[in-house]
């Protein structure tokens, strides 16, 4: 089973768009939407869920009321300005502390340092992650909670389940929707991947992005490849980028012009290639061939 994802340096270059046509024209595969900060890929694929778990990241601190002696102490420590002298009152004071949970980063340490014992250090839930069925195969995917973290932790996850589903269904192929940027998440969605894909845009911004990113998949040994996007609206930027990933040693291997049927295609909830057979769809499938000769 090969591992193929498409990253971009910055979020809204197409990246979801393209991911969806490749699964549209693997014959064989599994698909996983990696990209848990923003997901979309159900958008266009419209799966129908038949597994659904919650994603817990770390664990999270709250003070047990009834024990509460209203100190302060753990306020002092906080550093994070999450504890707050607004709880009820118990049988030992007429007011206690509350922990608030968007602002507790769960480092613990008011739990370590309450004398009486009373604060609480649980699992937090941040999302969760599905399992589906689309028209063209599994997929996997979650739903991060809102201002939530452990986005790295919750791709790992994802990634993992959908090698188990590609190992048990015998399928060749796992396409991945990566996140875009260099963070954590991006470095879960690329760990180990036999292929990544970089889609760009001919801006100044977009040759930075896809400098950054070809470092980071260079350090991790993954091969790459490049991808222009709305390559006619910028000729002489899109010539600057082939020169560029030519020097780098990575390969051009699309070039799709501007056109208004990735949003069209999206709003039908349909993939590029399912919505139209003109050029766009022809540069698509030239571009997967390739990728698939690279894979080997």
């Amino acid at each position: 089973m090969k591992e193929l994802v498409v990253i971009s340096g910055k979020g809204g270059t197409g990246k979801t768009s393209i991911t969806a046509a490749f699964a549209s024209l693997a014959k064989n595969t599994v698909l996983a939407d990696c990209d848990v900060d923003a997901a979309d890929l159900h958008l266009v694929l419209e799966p129908k869920i038949r597994h659904q778990s919650d994603f817990s990241g770390g664990k999270q601190a709250s003070i047990v009321t009834e024990k509460c002696i209203g100190c302060g102490r753990c306020a002092k420590m906080c550093r994070f300005d999450a504890i707050k002298f607004d709880g009820m009152g118990n049988d030992i004071v007429g007011k206690t502390y509350t922990i608030d949970p968007v602002s507790c980063e769960g480092c613990k340490v008011c739990v370590e340092f309450c004398p009486a014992d009373a604060i609480a250090f649980e699992p937090a839930i941040n999302g969760k992650w599905f399992i589906s069925d689309t028209r063209f195969g599994p997929m996997v995917h979650a739903k991060l909670g809102i201002a939530e973290e452990n986005s790295g932790k919750l791709v790992t996850l994802i990634r993992k389940e959908a090698k188990k589903i590609a190992d048990e269904q015998n399928k060749d192929l796992l396409i991945i929707d990566g996140s875009p940027g260099i963070g954590c998440p991006v470095i879960a969605s690329i760990t180990g991947a036999d292929l990544a894909l970089v889609v760009t845009e001919p801006t100044l911004s977009g040759i930075h992005d896809l400098e950054r990113v070809a470092q980071l998949t260079a350090n991790f040994g993954i091969k790459t490849l490049v991808c222009v996007n709305k390559a006619d609206i910028n000729p002489e930027m899109t010539e600057k980028i082939e020169k560029d990933a030519k020097e780098k040693g990575l390969k051009v291997v699309g070039k799709i012009p501007y056109d208004e049927s990735f949003t069209k295609a999206q709003i039908m909830k349909a993939t590029l290639i399912e919505y139209t057979g003109g050029n766009i769809a022809e540069k698509l499938k030239s571009m997967f061939r390739e990728i698939t000769y690279t894979l080997g």
